[in-house]
């Protein structure tokens, strides 16, 4: 069956509508058709990259998806799920860089697009912060945290040490909502309020704390809770 003319077809037609009408051309699974292309030559690979959407339930999600949980899935090997994970990673160093060869602030929008492409679709909170110097450059990108599918255990005058011991002037700090809800708790307000207040007795100013989440992001300062 994997030699039959059918599949050789059938890929050419995808390749040729890709080729002519980009990536808008194709639906997610037909995307993941070709992604998977890479890592098996010859066999019909449309059931895995439905059976792919259906268990994660988009193609965001599943290129999100760790090793472990891609192999789960009947007809994903090793090839299948690196070839998946080497297109995430690969999007999120492009949005890193189109993100970070500026002033962050001057490319704001750049920045929340990499945070999205980075955190919105992971499954469990985490936090990380973003490090500047005098020109609100950044200096470093750091994950401090990782926590369950509803809490992230954060110390504010751990940030605060992160921050003096990166030699920053600022930081962004920001973390993600699993739930797909963006909008911040309490907790998260009283949280920062902490981080800032310790923040301007040593000189490091908190820029702002963004929430990521499926449904869109929140951003401290433009809610005016910063």
């Amino acid at each position: 069956m994997s030699g039959e003319p059918g599949h050789s077809n059938h890929r050419d037609r995808l390749r040729k509508r890709f080729f002519e009408g980009g990536g808008a051309a194709l639906g997610p699974h037909e995307f993941l058709e070709m992604l998977l292309f890479q890592a098996d030559k010859r066999r019909d690979t449309k059931p895995v990259a439905r059976a792919l959407i259906d268990r994660f339930g988009g193609l965001a999600a599943v290129l999100r998806a760790g090793h472990g949980e891609l192999t789960k899935v009947k007809g994903v090997g090793d090839a299948a799920a690196a070839a998946i994970m080497v297109v995430a990673e690969a999007a999120s160093r492009l949005a890193r860089e189109e993100a970070m060869d500026r002033p962050v602030l001057d490319s704001w929008d750049r920045v929340l697009a990499y945070l999205r492409v980075e955190m919105a679709h992971r499954t469990t909170e985490s936090f990380r912060i973003l490090f500047l110097d005098t020109k609100n450059r950044l200096i470093g990108d750091e994950e401090q945290q990782t926590g369950t599918v509803n809490h992230t255990p954060l110390y504010p005058r751990e940030v605060i040490k992160s921050a003096l011991d990166r030699g920053a002037s600022a930081i962004i700090m920001v973390h993600n909502h699993p739930s797909g809800d963006p909008s911040p708790s309490r907790a998260d307000i009283s949280m920062t309020r902490e981080v800032r207040e310790i923040g301007k007795g040593l000189g490091i100013a908190v820029h702002d704390h963004v929430i990521v989440a499926r449904g869109g992001h929140s951003s401290f300062r433009s809610l005016g809770l910063l």
